[in-house]
């Protein structure tokens, strides 16, 4: 497995560019993924999701400039599809059957392998704003420092830490709402 250094040394090669891209998507794809379906949810969702960051990536090969990590910049982007997918879906999902909750469709994925509880957690995350839904993952699923996030999402620290206890905070209604 190469380190940050060694694929951006690979990558800057146009000879070795293909190699070093291979190498960095067996590296980040599984982590990215979990990434992006803790936003988006469904397996097939994650999956093509995850397709796009990586083209995304391929494309914009020229811009990474190696000042932050390779995860950075591409969770950077993975964010940003997934956001991109769910603001382009979000009328699709109200277009649908109301009797279809975000509870309703996890339980009946087959990839889903959590319980009620988890399923209901989802639903309420997915009631929440963007940001809010973007911060709460990041730090509830991906244990993420809110210096790491600072840079990841260009924004400072106190307003990534208010978002997540807001976000908290309408969890914990929503939970409150349905005993």
């Amino acid at each position: 497995m190469y380190d940050d250094q060694q694929l951006h040394q690979l990558l800057s090669d146009p000879a070795t560019q293909r190699k070093g891209f291979e190498a960095l998507v067996r590296r980040f794809s599984e982590p990215l993924y979990w990434q992006i379906r803790h936003i988006v949810l469904t397996h097939e969702d994650a999956n093509d999701v995850l397709q796009n960051t990586f083209l995304k990536a391929w494309n914009g090969l020229s811009s990474f400039q190696g000042d932050s990590q390779f995860i950075t910049w591409l969770s950077r982007i993975a964010i940003n599809e997934s956001l991109d997918f769910l603001r382009r879906n979000k009328h699709a999902l109200t277009c649908h059957d109301e009797d279809l909750s975000v509870a309703n469709n996890l339980m009946a994925d087959p990839y889903f392998d959590g319980n009620e509880t988890e399923a209901m957690l989802q639903e309420a995350i997915a009631s929440l704003p963007d940001v809010q839904r973007t911060v709460f993952q990041l730090r509830y699923f991906e244990d993420m420092k809110y210096s790491d996030m600072s840079q990841l999402l260009n924004t400072s620290e106190g307003s990534l830490k208010a978002s997540y206890h807001i976000a908290v905070k309408k969890i914990s209604e929503f939970f409150k709402l349905r005993d």
